[in-house]
């Protein structure tokens, strides 16, 4: 099953800034109900029979991001603009998710990358760029798409609040 990030909307019927009961009944409605994990935590995360997992964060009875991770068949997807963000090896991934937008690596985390323009940020545990064997490096682990202002600073989150006032 592919699954379509929509950056700043959502992920198929989780949408960001649903309320925390409508985002718990759209978690649930992306489980394979045939291969129901153990490891699921309603209300928090899911992993289906691929081995994709997809969590909810929400704060204020708000959803405000949906992260997935990396599953370990092809049997699910995760894509954005036609590019499979778990298949594509991560520097190829930056560079091509560059011809859309600005993505910049993470000041605390280089081997994480952020494209704060849509919301998305890029996790895997450390770089190994030129080192397919290990997966965990050369490919990004897990993905994050979140709500507006989600990525500000102290100071850009005082700003947007001052704006929308």
């Amino acid at each position: 099953m592919d699954f379509d990030l929509d950056p700043p909307n959502g992920l198929g019927p989780l949408r960001i800034g649903m309320n925390r009961q409508s985002a718990n009944v759209a978690l649930d409605s992306l489980r394979d109900v045939s291969a129901v994990s153990t490891s699921d935590r309603p209300g928090q995360h899911i992993f289906r029979p691929s081995g994709l997992m997809i969590s909810i964060h929400c704060t204020r009875d708000m959803l405000e991001a949906i992260e997935l991770g990396r599953p370990s068949t092809q049997t699910d997807r995760v894509v954005f603009r036609g590019l499979d963000v778990f298949a594509i090896p991560a520097r190829e991934l930056v560079q091509r998710m560059g011809e859309h937008t600005s993505i910049e690596a993470d000041p605390d985390d280089p081997a994480s990358f952020v494209a704060s323009d849509l919301l998305l940020s890029f996790w895997r545990p450390f770089a190994a760029d030129d080192e397919p064997e290990e997966e965990q490096g050369y490919y990004f682990s897990s993905v994050l798409l979140a709500r507006p202002g989600y990525y500000d600073t102290p100071a850009q989150a005082t700003e947007r609040l001052q704006q929308s006032s």
